[in-house]
């Protein structure tokens, strides 16, 4: 059949080609004879090894494709091997995604999607479990709050080492309802949530004057207009004439790491910023230079603070520019990038760790308060619902600004 015999020609291409990678960046010698090639047996077995591994491949998907009950799609066989070959590595955060898959996540750091409006990630455990909901969406409006494992979407079991088919199932059109099964946190029953879906569109920066010479500043994310909204809010901030400022990263799940390297080079003085070191110890170092904003602060965190707000946060804390206030954050240390296939598709890998200033790696850590405040349980419940007055950490921030 013309399927088959294509599938036999792509095998040889493929080995063909794994075989002069391998012959080319391998650090093996081979010696060319005539029109022959002469490796040594090492490479020899290294090259078997990969052909027996594609040729496996092959053959296993030409077999359902001809003998399983009911017709499937090449395609879908294909995307199911390559997610599973990411799941292997048995890191939520290193996945394979296709064409929607990869669409959806550049729009999400865009600021503007259809959804819930929550950040998730695996827990120790497999479940799904939520980083944080964003601050004024959907999601925040349920209830969902960190530290809360979902178990079904829409019917539907999700677990920590499919992330993105959990969040595909939570994005959706506007307007429609997506029922949420969740444990919350502390509770050994769990309940079904219906929350109706929102243009998530996130406004990360806002600020006000909370008191005499001392502004409030919330990040509540990092996307793509972070930090030029937040020079912004800054620059009016400083116009106004305040001298301390409150700076508000709790449940700031992160984002993107060049706004949160933006953000730091306006607040620090000359200075490591983060560096980050791969497996093969090739460390890359963030500075900020002299130039920064000259008001005396106080941060805030909590434990749905993660990775980009904990770089910020732990970068003030080296450098002694403030006090960090409130409680150990949530402890994401690795560093991903995204890549884009030819055809649309995609991946996400983890390809190196970070480290404070100072060499502290928080990575299942967390940035520890230098003053530890914790709400009681029963406000943290509905803490989107907190005034200022009842925000015991923005208070204790501002007492410490005014001594």
């Amino acid at each position: 059949m013309i399927r088959k015999r294509t599938a036999v020609i792509g095998a040889i291409v493929l080995i063909i080609v794994t075989s002069m990678i391998t012959f080319t960046f391998g650090n093996i010698n081979a010696l060319r004879a005539g029109d022959k090639v002469i490796v040594s047996s090492q490479m020899f077995d290294q090259m078997q090894e990969e052909s027996d591994g594609l040729n496996k491949l092959v053959y296993l998907k030409e077999f359902l494709l001809q003998e399983y009950y009911i017709e499937l799609d090449e395609n879908d066989l294909m995307d199911g091997a390559l997610r599973g070959m990411f799941e292997a590595v048995d890191d939520p955060y290193t996945t394979y995604l296709d064409e929607k898959d990869y669409s959806d996540m550049m729009i999400s750091t865009q600021g503007t999607y259809g959804g819930i409006g929550i950040i998730i990630t695996a827990d120790d455990e497999g479940f799904v479990s939520v980083i944080s909901p964003i601050e004024g969406t959907p999601g925040e409006r349920a209830g969902l709050s960190t530290g809360d494992r979902i178990l079904q979407v829409d019917h539907q079991t999700v677990t920590g080492n499919r992330l993105d088919d959990a969040v595909a199932l939570m994005r959706g059109e506007p307007d429609t309802e997506v029922v949420v099964e969740v444990i919350k946190k502390n509770q050994q029953e769990s309940l079904e949530i219906g929350i109706i879906r929102e243009i998530i569109k996130i406004q990360s920066v806002r600020s006000e004057i909370i008191e005499e010479k001392i502004g409030y500043l919330r990040i509540s994310s990092f996307d793509e207009q972070t930090g030029q909204d937040f020079k912004k809010h800054m620059d009016e901030l400083v116009d106004q004439g305040i001298e301390k400022l409150v700076l508000d990263l709790r449940n700031n799940p992160g984002g993107l790491l060049n706004q949160a390297n933006y953000i730091a080079d306006l607040l620090l003085d000359e200075g490591i910023i983060v560096y980050t070191e791969n497996r093969h110890g090739y460390r890359r170092e963030e500075k900020s230079d002299k130039n920064m904003y000259d008001v005396e602060m106080v941060v805030l965190i909590n434990e749905g603070s993660a990775s980009a707000s904990e770089i910020l946060a732990g970068a003030i804390q080296d450098h002694q520019r403030g006090l960090i206030v409130g409680t150990t954050s949530f402890g994401k240390g690795l560093v991903q990038e995204l890549q884009r296939m030819p055809d649309g598709t995609g991946f996400k890998y983890t390809v190196s760790q970070y480290f404070t200033p100072s060499g502290r790696n928080i990575h299942e850590v967390g940035i520890e308060p230098d003053v530890v405040v914790e709400i009681p349980e029963e406000m943290l419940e509905n803490s989107q619902e907190l005034t200022d007055e009842e925000d015991i950490q923005l208070q204790k921030g501002i007492e410490l600004l005014k001594q």
